[in-house]
């Protein structure tokens, strides 16, 4: 599976049953509670991250990610324009990239 076809996944459910799938609670939730969801996503990860658990890594890694994109489709930004901001920033330095943000 790919990002494309997860995202495609999250943006069907927009507007089902709550009761049907979990995507379709969390987006039912509000974008607020999809941020929220994220952050301890990503809480959980940088913890495996820390304790240098791979297999928790990568399990939490799929969960970060998974909840990004949720977190996407319920503030309405499609994950084609993130990855175009990417590749807009692809051959740049980080440094300069930095830099150069307002």
């Amino acid at each position: 599976m790919t990002l494309d076809d997860l995202f495609a996944t999250i943006e069907a459910r927009k507007g089902a049953d709550p009761d049907s799938s979990w995507t379709a609670r969390l987006l039912a939730k509000g974008p607020e509670k999809c941020a929220e969801k994220f952050g301890e996503e990503a809480v959980e990860a940088i913890i495996e991250a820390a304790k240098g658990d791979r297999a928790a890594l990568t399990s939490e890694a799929a969960d970060v990610l998974y909840h990004l994109l949720v977190m996407l489709a319920a503030r309405d930004v499609a994950l084609a324009d993130v990855m175009a901001e990417l590749a807009k920033r692809q051959g740049t330095s980080g440094l300069s990239e930095k830099a150069n943000r307002p």
